[in-house]
């Protein structure tokens, strides 16, 4: 007998969110911003955790104006900043004594060799060092709700990455043929955007998998999920060389739908990591497929290499040291 296909997920399967909050990091465009429009459409309360004001403030503005019922609050969050990020971390335990949710959605990619101010490689410190600071900041007001959530995106990219636990500033520094010690001339000249990138999602999946395994040991009431969006059509590439950004542009949007997705459908794998009834701690969701470029969010498998335990726990441990940031959960016995 031929079998009846799986209904796809959509936005009609996110259930009630009255009563809940939300915090979404880089909610003010892209996936994030179609994500809190979801969240809010179903009645929570969403906290948009912005680097710019002046954008967090206007997409506040856009979603009140859809949705008029909406309960909207912005704050201001650099993820390359320690101080920032501490510094955003107190305002939200100030102002919401219990999270429902965590989505860890902001990120990106440089182009180009730059160091933060703590001496952190820019595309590991904004898309794994912050977010594992911020949630480790804010884990007790998730852990005073039942059923909260830390929902950290990673990247199809991922499953090109790998953890060098010897260079983990200075991605593509330490490449065959480079010298130790070299200065940043040096270091940039050798720097591999996709390598930084690839490593850095590749993280974020280890995190969650290791968030999720202490959180299950503790016997805490949160649990951690990742999810990937394929390839979204959104404002991501606008640092990227020219190229990057042609392929990008909505006006190729007849000669790259196969490739690239709106970002309405691309922010639904996030969305339903984040409140699936179903989704359970350390589940990965995404578009299915091979190539998992584009389509409805399922349950997918990581690439090999972010099973790791020990890698996992390894790159836990460093996250620790490097941001000064400890979680007050025990580690599990391995």
């Amino acid at each position: 007998m031929p079998t009846t296909p799986r209904p796809r997920w959509t936005a009609a399967d996110i259930p009630d969110q009255h009563g809940r909050t939300a915090l979404i990091t880089g909610g003010n465009t892209g996936l994030g911003f179609e994500a809190a429009r979801l969240l809010a459409a179903r009645g929570a309360t969403v906290v948009l955790a912005c680097r710019n004001d002046t954008r967090a403030a206007a997409a506040a503005a856009r979603l009140t104006a859809e949705l008029p019922a909406a309960a909207v609050r912005t704050v201001r969050l650099d993820l390359a900043s320690p101080e920032s990020i501490r510094v955003a971390a107190g305002e939200i335990r100030t102002a919401f004594p219990r999270l429902d949710l965590l989505l860890n959605n902001a990120g990106g990619v440089r182009p180009r060799y730059e160091l933060t101010a703590a001496g952190h490689e820019m595309t590991f410190a904004t898309n794994h060092l912050g977010p594992f600071a911020f949630t480790g900041l804010l884990l007790d007001r998730l852990l005073a709700v039942p059923g909260s959530r830390v929902v950290t995106v990673s990247s199809i990219g991922h499953r090109r990455g790998r953890i060098d636990f010897d260079d983990l500033h200075q991605a593509g520094a330490g490449q065959k043929g480079a010298e130790p010690g070299a200065g940043p001339d040096a270091r940039a000249s050798r720097y591999r955007y996709q390598h930084a990138y690839f490593q850095a999602k590749l993280a974020n999946l280890m995190f969650t998998y290791e968030l999720d395994r202490r959180l299950s040991a503790a016997g805490a009431p949160t649990v951690a999920v990742a999810a990937h969006p394929g390839n979204a059509r959104t404002e991501f590439g606008r640092d990227m060389p020219l190229p990057v950004r042609v392929a990008l542009h909505p006006r190729l949007r007849a000669l790259t739908w196969w490739l690239l997705q709106d970002p309405r459908t691309a922010a639904l794998s996030p969305v339903r990591a984040a409140v699936d009834p179903v989704a359970r701690g350390g589940d990965y969701y995404g578009p299915p497929g091979r190539a998992q470029f584009t389509g409805h969010p399922v349950r997918v498998e990581s690439s090999a290499r972010s099973y790791d335990t020990e890698a996992q726990r390894r790159l836990w441990e460093e996250s620790e040291r490097l941001t000064g940031v400890t979680y007050r959960i025990a580690e599990p016995v391995r």
